[in-house]
């Protein structure tokens, strides 16, 4: 059996702007009432998509969610038409009205954590979606994208979409930004590494002072038990809550893995040492010969890591066994941290090339390449499975791409997220893309 690691990249929704909602990420709250360009941005995530799909990658596409949320808003007392309800937010609360217009969906690294079938006792390919507790305006995701996942894999002969863990602090969970797989191939069995930033039961574990630990050890621990794992094939880690507070608001700003490769900062996790022995010996138990590949804070610092993106990145296995690493165009204008990469590159290690994308309107709002896909590796039977339609292709692009330049405004204020158009707009967009996916009925005003 083959196979293969597909990433399905979110497609950045007509909504894109920049509210600094996400406390903890500093780019997002550094751009804080910027006007933004959405049109832009969706066609930065799009060219990623298509050159990734160009150079031999299985690529698939994740859609967005309906913005502005006004089911939400109604929650929340602002009553009347859509229009009026968009009216009386704005009047009364437009900091409530920027949250439900967030397009932070088109992170999907935050969508769900996934757990492939040589791992789960079942043999199905598990995801379950992330309740993303910390944050109202991420929170309020999971239910559409339950939905629009269930839609993309929907043969529960080989896939099975849980629920959302309780939408509770002690559940707190951010899905596979805090998730990595460890492996010998992606279809042999492999190790789960699940990265917490505290425990909300166990107080012998240290928190962060600054800023918030967004994702629970109980979190972690419940969807391994979802997933079916067994304990030989899973190990948990806690983030160094010094880092957080710089500014690392989740495991894919300071480390990135795959297969059995981990790039990762010096001052990534507690117990550093432990865990990474913790890794070698689980991985060789199941086949595997774990390489760690440690940044010293002496060549680049968490501050340049959380200004560039360098671990932000995704590593992609070639044909020849030797991998690449996609970086945002941040880390090339940063001396040392490109330094770094030619040294990385020349080192004859795993990592022996570096593609550079152009994401500045995802950067600038808090988000690099490792945020914008969730991983999901696939057997070519369990590929054969998944809705044909979302997957990347000649024809896709040409479609979305003619999609967006139909539908998506180039620029976005935050006084606009008042003009009740905006909905409109959008619902009229993710009516026509859910025939191009071949979605179904996925957003509320669809059901």
């Amino acid at each position: 059996m083959s196979a293969y690691e597909v990433n399905f990249d979110g497609l950045v929704g007509p909504t894109h702007n920049y509210s600094g909602l996400s406390y903890g990420n500093v780019a997002s709250t550094g751009n804080q009432n910027a006007a933004s360009n959405p049109k832009l941005a969706a066609k930065q995530g799009l060219a990623k998509m298509k050159a990734l799909h160009d150079a031999g990658f299985k690529q698939g596409v994740l859609a967005p969610q309906e913005r502005p949320d006004v089911a939400s808003l109604r929650q929340l007392g602002f009553a009347g038409s859509d229009a009026e309800v968009i009216a009386r937010a704005a009047k009364e609360a437009p900091a409530i009205l920027a949250a439900c217009t967030s397009a932070s969906s088109m992170w999907t690294a935050n969508a769900a954590t996934v757990s492939p079938s040589a791992d789960t006792a079942d043999g199905r390919v598990h995801f379950t979606p992330a309740n993303l507790n910390n944050k109202f305006h991420r929170a309020i995701e999971h239910p559409t994208t339950r939905r629009v996942l269930s839609a993309m894999f929907a043969d529960e002969s080989r896939f099975a979409v849980h629920p959302a863990l309780p939408a509770q602090m002690h559940f707190g969970d951010e899905g596979a930004a805090n998730h990595t797989r460890f492996c010998a191939e992606y279809d042999a069995p492999g190790v789960e590494f699940f990265v917490f930033g505290a425990s909300a039961f166990d107080t012998r574990y240290p928190k962060p002072v600054k800023f918030p630990a967004r994702q629970t050890l109980e979190a972690s621990q419940a969807i391994a038990r979802l997933h079916g794992l067994s304990e030989a094939g899973v190990v948990y880690a806690q983030q160094d809550p010094a880092t957080i507070d710089a500014g690392v608001f989740h495991n894919d700003v300071i480390s990135v893995g795959n297969r059995n490769v981990l790039f990762h900062h010096e001052k990534s996790f507690l117990q550093q040492v432990e865990v990474l022995a913790e890794l070698d010996r689980k991985l060789a138990a199941r086949g595997g010969k774990f390489i760690g590949i440690e940044v010293p804070d002496a060549e680049v610092s968490v501050e340049e890591a959380v200004k560039s993106y360098l671990f932000n990145s995704q590593l992609l296995s070639r044909a020849d066994g030797k991998m690449i690493i996609v970086v945002p165009e941040e880390c090339r204008n940063m001396p040392r941290v490109w330094a770094y990469l030619e040294k990385l590159v020349a080192s004859n290690g795993p990592i022996a090339e570096v593609k550079v994308f152009d994401l500045k309107q995802s950067m600038q709002n808090g988000g690099g390449p490792a945020c914008l896909r969730l991983r999901v590796a696939l057997s070519d039977a369990e590929i054969a499975a998944v809705n044909p339609k979302v997957m990347m292709s000649d024809a896709l692009f040409g479609q979305l791409n003619a999609w967006v330049d139909k539908h998506y405004r180039d620029r976005l204020s935050p006084d606009d997220l008042a003009d009740p158009q905006l909905l409109v707009e959008c619902r009229t967009a993710l009516d026509e893309l859910t025939g191009i996916l071949g979605l179904g009925a996925v957003y509320p005003f669809q059901l």
